[in-house]
């Protein structure tokens, strides 16, 4: 596909802005975008840990250095 050979050559910035372009666009028709199965079955797993007490909130700066630490 040429628009992906031709986003490759774009800037950081520039490639910030096309995916900013492309989520806006997207984020207009979501009413049309039905969410999978198993995106319901997972929140609601993570509901049950959170009440139950199994799973504790955290702020997004230790959340990232948690996911970090898991895949390096």
């Amino acid at each position: 596909m040429q628009a992906i050979r031709e986003i490759k050559n774009l800037s950081k910035e520039e490639k910030l802005r096309v995916m900013e372009a492309i989520w806006e666009d997207l984020s207009r028709e979501d009413e049309g975008i039905e969410s999978p199965q198993w995106h319901d079955k997972a929140l609601q797993e993570t509901e049950r840990k959170f009440s139950s007490g199994e799973d504790e909130m955290v702020d997004w700066q230790t959340a990232k250095k948690q996911l970090r630490s898991r895949f390096e």
